[in-house]
């Protein structure tokens, strides 16, 4: 009987091991009830709906901010990832390859030619701290290159430009 009982807790731990398991969905990709506004006031975050759109919301701490959009069925979703408030825009971090810059203004195809300011060291790690608190407070796991350090939404590099064609 011992050794039946020792079999078959073996068999369910190879099983256990082979079953695949559920890669976690990134900040991007999840839906949130609007309950979270609320946590997220509790923890210091300011929480203000955008005038020009009030199914945006601007989730702000520490100079950062992320842009939450309510979709249709009430829930919330991440409509522009974190960044670095720069005269009341939400910057988007570029990595020239040489440099990282914010990026304002709209989105176009050519990161180039857009408005852009350098990014600094002390705004790098205040969006750090920023991304790795709403993480927190949202209960969504860090990918262990965001966990090291700045992620960029947008990466392009110069030299690397026209090749292949």
């Amino acid at each position: 009987m011992g050794a039946a009982c020792l079999k078959f807790r073996f068999l369910a731990r190879l099983v256990a091991m082979a079953a695949p398991k559920e890669t976690p969905k990134p900040l991007s990709t999840r839906s949130f009830s609007p309950e979270i506004l609320e946590w997220l006031r509790g923890a210091g975050f300011e929480c203000t709906s955008i005038s020009s759109n009030p199914e945006r919301i601007r989730v702000m701490k520490q100079g950062c901010a992320a842009l939450f959009e309510r979709q249709a069925e009430g829930s919330l979703r991440l409509a522009q990832p974190p960044g670095c408030v720069i005269r009341g825009e939400i910057g988007r971090l570029w990595d020239a390859g040489y440099q990282k810059f914010w990026l304002l203004g709209p989105p176009t195809d050519e990161p180039f030619q857009e408005p852009r300011r350098p990014a600094l060291a002390e705004q790098l790690r205040a969006l750090h701290r920023f991304s790795e608190e709403l993480r927190s407070r949202l209960g969504v796991p860090s990918f262990y290159n965001e966990s090291i350090g700045s992620t960029s939404e947008i990466t392009a590099y110069d030299r690397v430009k026209g090749r292949g064609a």
